[in-house]
């Protein structure tokens, strides 16, 4: 997979903070919860972003 190098970056930390020993688990584990996100009501996953974006402004 082609990522940016901020990104290989963000990945690594993330690998280091949970454990893992590659960054692929941590893709895969960040896909899996996505796609769980997904399977859950819309509007439950559009107020969690609305919310998430207000947060940020």
């Amino acid at each position: 997979m082609l990522v940016t190098a901020q990104t290989a970056a963000n990945l690594e930390k993330l690998a280091q903070m949970d454990g893992q020993p590659s960054i692929g688990r941590v893709m895969d584990k960040l896909v899996r919860d996505r796609m769980i996100s997904l399977r859950q009501p819309e509007t439950l996953w559009k107020k969690h972003y609305i919310d998430r974006f207000q947060e940020v402004r």
